[in-house]
């Protein structure tokens, strides 16, 4: 059976959110936005292309920074509208040079840092 973007459930602004998590180690990356289009050039290159929200544009992860995310499986929820991009990262998948958005716990009631930003 072959796979429509189009039959994926889209928010109002045509947009669904993707996780990324690193297929070895299965640590949550990053959760960013796709539309249908960015979905068909992610399977198509294999490569994670996201839509950038504020810039109003595609965003091949790694395309500037060079941290690329290398598709290695793409899952569907069981409601069609979140996605899963289990990834081959290269280098810190956030902005803050981390190896994980996710590097903030609460505990106790109070923010803890679980991880240094990349050297």
């Amino acid at each position: 059976m072959s796979f429509d973007p189009q039959s994926l459930t889209f928010n109002e602004a045509g947009l669904i959110p993707c996780v990324a998590q690193d297929a070895d180690t299965h640590e949550v990356l990053m959760v960013a936005w796709m539309n249908a289009e960015s979905v068909a050039r992610t399977l198509e290159t294999q490569r994670v292309t996201y839509w950038s929200r504020s810039r109003q544009s595609f965003w091949i992860k790694g395309e500037t920074s060079g941290h690329t995310q290398e598709l290695i499986d793409l899952r569907v929820d069981c409601d069609q509208d979140c996605l899963l991009a289990m990834v081959r990262q290269e280098g810190p998948a956030c902005h803050t040079n981390r190896r994980s958005c996710f590097y903030t716990a609460v505990r106790e009631g109070e923010e803890v840092e679980l991880m240094k930003p990349m050297s």
